[in-house]
């Protein structure tokens, strides 16, 4: 089925009030004292975040916000995809595909559609986040994920586009690429990851900040990728059934991983899509498939489209690593930022993005 239908988000208002009364039941778990963030997320911290959530928190008035931009819903191969499609009003101007990681969703993008007005933006829901649900099976992996947005741009009249991924989609931007190398014209990445690959001597030389990024690449807090990756339903029953579990486990990240201030709202509303969709297993399972159920043996083959990458303060980015796995044109990096760029410093990003295509033009 090739058809695509419009979309508007419409949360049940009893959906609403069994969220509100869940927020009043909390269950609230003791504390060590003096221990703040290093055994997970404060209670005084939480607490304050769940009462504005209860009481200061508009979803209405979020819903209207994100049901101003257009929004589709198709399947491809059996599976749901729900995308934003935001037309340039150049009708030559170049299509984008806007790609999210974990823990975010579309909304992500959101103070980048103005900066990149000069696109034809397309911002899909990756499979098992959102309203790109359910799942249609196990097996969905960043191949298959970019197997599924190249028939989306099919559809959409696409034959040639550009790609911005973080994260999640920093995985399946470059998938996108070598399944495609003729159908895209450039990948731009933040938040990119790339890893030694046990080779003799490819430490040797690395500057001081990049030894620095490989310590803290080596120490990461990796307790939710573990999860993720090993027993994502499991967590699920959790996150699933409790809006604080929800919430604490994406403020955690938010609070770890960026550099620049976040609107608590933007984040509420992130956690908000989790929490009505019902997806934290299903936008777990990618960990899943590109780590547990991979297939290790064999070395990925360097991408071919031409890439680019933008480093935060925060990113542990190491270029001749990232060079090794893709075919990087055009490489910046910044003094601030974290792993949220389009939400910490969009304008920034925004601005990276359309001096790399245009210099693809």
């Amino acid at each position: 089925m090739s058809t695509i239908t419009p979309f508007r988000i419409a949360v049940p208002q009893a959906e609403l009030d069994d969220l509100a009364a869940r927020l009043d039941r909390t269950r609230w778990p003791a504390e060590l004292p003096g221990v703040g963030w290093d055994r997970g997320v404060p209670l005084a911290h939480l607490r304050e975040l769940t009462e504005h959530w209860r009481t200061g928190f508009d979803w209405r008035a979020r819903e209207a916000e994100l049901n101003r931009h257009p929004q589709f819903r198709t399947t491809v191969d059996g599976q749901p995809l729900h995308f934003a499609h935001l037309p340039s009003a150049d009708p030559d101007a170049t299509p984008l595909l806007l790609l999210h990681g974990w823990p975010g969703g579309w909304t992500d993008f959101l103070d980048l559609i103005d900066p990149l007005a000069g696109f034809h933006l397309v911002i899909p829901s990756l499979p098992g986040f959102g309203f790109s649900t359910p799942l249609a099976g196990p097996g969905m992996n960043a191949a298959r994920m970019a197997d599924t947005l190249l028939e989306l741009m099919t559809r959409l009249g696409y034959r040639r586009f550009g790609v911005h991924g973080y994260d999640t989609g920093s995985w399946v931007a470059p998938a996108l690429g070598r399944r495609a190398p003729e159908r895209v014209t450039g990948i731009h990445l933040n938040a990119l990851l790339a890893f030694p690959a046990g080779e003799e001597g490819e430490l040797d030389g690395l500057g001081d900040r990049e030894r620095e990024r490989w310590e803290r690449m080596r120490n990461f807090n990796d307790g939710y990728l573990q999860c993720n990756s090993k027993r994502p339903q499991t967590v699920a029953y959790a996150l699933h059934d409790s809006p604080v579990g929800q919430l604490a486990w994406i403020a955690e990240k938010y609070a770890e991983l960026s550099d620049l201030p976040i609107d608590r709202d933007r984040m509420l509303t992130n956690v908000a899509l989790y929490w009505f969709t019902g997806t934290a297993g299903s936008a777990a399972q990618i960990y899943y498939e590109e780590i547990s159920a991979a297939d290790w043996s064999g070395t990925p083959a360097r991408g071919t489209v031409p890439t680019g990458v933008l480093v935060s303060a925060h990113d542990v980015t190491i270029r001749r690593w990232a060079e090794r796995d893709h075919h990087i044109v055009h490489w910046r990096e910044l003094d601030r930022g974290g792993h949220f760029l389009s939400q910490e410093a969009p304008g920034v990003l925004a601005g990276d993005i359309r001096a790399f295509f245009t210099s693809r033009a």
